[in-house]
């Protein structure tokens, strides 16, 4: 197919479905281009909310949406459900686990991040991190059934462990699910048992730096440190874990019996790095140009938790949504220019929007420039910001009548428990956490 001035369109392929590769096809929609969009799952996620699937707050549906619903009206958007195996680079395609490989004249590399257990990948089946649905779904269903087997425990040892919950991480995700965690025991859960009582959960939350929150101003890393407390959660700070079994975690010589345990201390990029043979830093992400392409690769761009950036101040760029779907967009321009034949825009220059953290119901913290806000404004703040950021009419209907009626009620509404394991007595968690013990004596 050829566009108006006779050239043939760019053929634009997109790996990731996240928010940067999102917003780069949706600068490209109306471009003399050919978009395909390729992701391995068929939806997009709206991942700052994912801890409220975990805590049984939201449903998946109310904050992930099909791909190829959003694209339906563009005609020039092809998404493909594949697993990409690699790249040729040479040969300028897209290897896909399934299926032939997909030529491409420019490539955008969206790829994203996961967890990093800092060289512990064993803890990862005893400690799962939050970013997928599935990851989501797992840690719900692994907290409900907590406080199932609580109710049929036969001894106060048993019930201990298992209405512990800790949590590895005092960045944005640990703060927001240790808040959530106590508030779902004291508030949803509390007069629902009869042979236990939720409210005497204990909810850890352990950071191995001096404070929480660390890329917040320190005022505000306290105020959630104060807020967390005063739900019932144990903060722990300058505490390093040194193991994560099946019994609970170990930080030193300390151990804390726990159920549940939830890893949200690190990422490190997606190992699209590796396809091309770019150059990375440590966490594993490629180091890009000015207009965010590879060395040595101009048409090759990689954006989002994958892209190594630094700010107008040298710092560096902040993985998160608003940082993603601003380079999405930058390479979606570009690209649209190169395909046009105009101009390419001024280098990427990444414009901070701010930083937002709740702690539950009633209490967030937000830091904008100078711009401070804490407690009940600093929530509303928040809770309308994302409500903002939602795709779509209905979600944003269905997730604002959800909180409205979460914090009229206290009551949460998506608290399936869905794909459980089989049935484990109640002595299991005693003779787990004595195994491990003579282990590691």
């Amino acid at each position: 197919m050829s566009g108006r001035s006779g050239r043939a369109r760019l053929r634009v392929v997109i790996v990731g479905a996240g928010f940067g590769g999102l917003e780069a096809a949706r600068a490209l929609a109306r471009a003399p281009c050919e978009v395909t969009l390729v992701d391995r799952t068929n939806h997009h996620l709206f991942q700052p909310l994912l801890y409220q699937v975990a805590t049984a707050a939201l449903a998946p549906n109310d904050i992930a949406w099909p791909v190829r619903s959003i694209f339906r009206g563009r005609r020039n958007v092809t998404v493909l459900m594949a697993e990409v195996a690699g790249v040729d680079t040479a040969a300028r395609r897209v290897r896909t686990v399934e299926g032939p490989a997909i030529p491409y004249d420019a490539l955008v590399l969206a790829t994203g991040a996961t967890h990093s257990y800092f060289g512990h990948e064993e803890w990862a089946e005893a400690a799962p991190g939050l970013k997928t649905i599935d990851d989501a779904t797992d840690i719900r269903r692994r907290l409900l059934l907590a406080f199932e087997r609580a109710e049929i425990a036969a001894d106060e040892e048993a019930r201990r462990r298992l209405l512990t919950f800790a949590v590895i991480g005092g960045g944005p995700t640990g703060v927001e699910l240790a808040g959530a965690m106590a508030e779902l025991a004291r508030h949803a859960l509390a007069e629902e048992f009869r042979h236990v009582d939720p409210r005497r959960a204990r909810v850890v939350l352990i950071e191995a730096g001096p404070r929480l929150l660390p890329t917040f101003p320190e005022e505000l890393s306290e105020e959630a440190r104060r807020s967390l407390e005063r739900k019932g959660v144990q903060v722990l700070t300058g505490t390093r874990v040194t193991g994560c079994d099946p019994a609970g975690v170990r930080c030193g010589e300390e151990r804390i019996p726990a159920s549940t345990v939830v890893w949200a201390a690190g990422v490190t990029a997606s190992p699209a790095g590796d396809w091309i043979g770019a150059e990375r830093d440590r966490a594993g992400r490629i180091l890009v140009g000015p207009d965010l392409s590879v060395p040595g690769h101009p048409e090759i761009f990689a954006i989002g938790d994958l892209a190594a950036v630094r700010d107008a101040e040298g710092r560096p760029v902040p993985g998160n949504a608003p940082a993603a779907k601003q380079m999405g967009r930058h390479v979606g321009r570009l690209l649209a220019a190169r395909a046009a034949g105009r101009p390419a825009p001024p280098p990427f220059a990444y414009r901070h929007q701010g930083d937002l953290a709740t702690i539950g119901r009633r209490s967030a913290v937000v830091a904008i420039g100078r711009f401070r806000l804490r407690g009940l404004l600093g929530w509303w703040f928040w809770g309308i910001a994302h409500i903002w950021y939602l795709i779509g009419f209905r979600s944003r209907v269905i997730v604002s009548f959800e909180w409205l009626w979460s914090y009229l009620t206290l009551q949460r509404g998506a608290r399936l428990i869905t794909g459980a394991p089989p049935s484990v007595p109640a002595a299991a968690g005693r003779r787990e956490a004595r195994t491990a013990d003579r282990a590691r004596a």
